[in-house]
């Protein structure tokens, strides 16, 4: 096949891979702009390669015919997960979807591979805008821990580089490995809420830094530069206090002062009497 062949086939799954990328990266994003934990850690994809996809052809007696039907994982999206309890979450949020449709899955969380690969996969249906009009398209989505993607990362490396023939010394501990894995995502777990309690703390914190400074910056505009200053001393004391209550008071004591500055602005653009100004305390 000409390479500018396999070129007009792979473009329609590059962009699926760069447009679910996007989609679900907003997603992470919608949950942290919303004080919410966010059951997806980080997101990457691929477009298999011209060689592994021959490859897999040869493997599985696939006809170039019947190659987009039967060769599902040409698009591929990893979803990264930090607890296990997470994973049911994201297929769930992919399952509700109204632009992807789920074809069929494969939970090697329930069926463990014999080496001792664990991860949740879905086959999907994705539709992408071409030239020559819309193309429907599968693609996998594999969801996994970062536990036990470090161990399906070392996995993947020793089995290309034994070509298939891994020596039984080295097989035994990549599955001594993965009992480890287990064993790490299970203790995480024990202490998800926890974690989940510092993060949300944490993304709540940065939200309120990043509105407060905003709202600072638009003060200079409008206010006297002494009493920004005093404003953003102010702020950094309270800051300092690592105190979320503290914070959350400050910012809304200066959304009011913000506000009454607005007013302000619309009072003076229309000629009329000025409202007081406020201070924080």
């Amino acid at each position: 096949m000409e390479i500018q062949l396999w070129r007009s086939i792979l473009c329609p799954y590059e962009l699926a891979v760069k447009e679910l990328i996007v989609k679900f990266e907003h997603i992470i994003s919608e949950h942290r702009e919303n004080d919410l934990y966010s059951p997806i850690e980080q997101v990457s994809g691929r477009v298999k390669s011209v060689a592994s996809i021959l490859e897999k052809m040869q493997r599985k007696h696939i006809p170039m015919e019947r190659m987009e039907e039967e060769v599902e994982d040409i698009a591929g999206i990893r979803i990264i997960c930090q607890f296990e309890e997470d994973i049911e979450t994201v297929a769930s949020l992919i399952q509700n979807r109204s632009d992807i449709t789920i074809k069929s899955e494969k939970n090697y969380l329930k069926h463990v591979k014999q080496s001792g690969y664990r991860s949740l996969h879905l086959i999907i249906y994705y539709t992408v805008e071409t030239l020559n009009g819309p193309r429907k398209l599968q693609a996998e989505i594999q969801i996994r821990t970062m536990a036990m993607d470090f161990w399906a990362t070392i996995e993947h490396s020793l089995q290309y580089k034994y070509k298939g023939d891994m020596p039984p010394h080295v097989a035994e501990r990549l599955t001594n490995a993965a009992d480890a894995i287990i064993l790490l995502d299970q203790e995480m777990s024990s202490v998800r809420n926890e974690i989940m309690d510092a993060q949300n703390s944490s993304q709540m914190q940065s939200n309120l830094v990043k509105d407060i400074l905003n709202n600072i910056e638009n003060l200079y505009r409008v206010s006297s530069e002494r009493e920004v200053i005093k404003i953003q001393t102010e702020f950094l004391r309270v800051f300092h206090t690592k105190d979320l209550k503290q914070l959350e008071r400050f910012h809304r004591q200066l959304d009011i002062i913000a506000e009454g500055y607005r007013a302000q602005a619309v009072y003076h653009d229309i000629g009329g009497h000025q409202p007081g100004k406020g201070c924080i305390s």
